[in-house]
């Protein structure tokens, strides 16, 4: 008589029934900080590259090295762009309206009499 088979444990579900998926973090993982991004395009792939601009605002431009690049198709890329929607979306309700038009950031200066 063959033995009875063992129940799968089934995967964690969230509440639209999608399996949460777990992430393992490598205990050397570095942070990468980047003021830069660059964005370009194959039929296959989206290309994100990520630098660091040394300039100042309204200073003379000058080369900006790219020292990371971030290669996914167009599926993982579109998942991308949703997260970082919700997640931009959230911190503007908490803290008001992100600028990005550096012009507008500036406060101008006070005249000294």
């Amino acid at each position: 008589m063959a033995d009875a088979a063992q129940p799968v444990p089934e995967p964690e579900r969230t509440a639209t029934t999608q399996p949460v998926q777990q992430v393992i973090e490598p205990t050397d993982l570095e942070p990468l900080y980047a003021n830069f991004a660059r964005v370009s395009g194959l039929p296959e792939e989206l290309i994100l590259d990520f630098g660091l601009n040394p300039a100042a605002a309204g200073a003379q431009p000058v080369p900006v090295k790219v020292s990371q690049r971030l290669v996914v198709n167009y599926f993982t890329a579109k998942r991308l762009w949703l997260a970082l929607g919700a997640f931009l979306q959230r911190h503007e309700q908490a803290f008001g309206e992100i600028q990005i038009d550096v012009n507008k950031r500036i406060l101008p200066q006070r005249s000294s009499k």
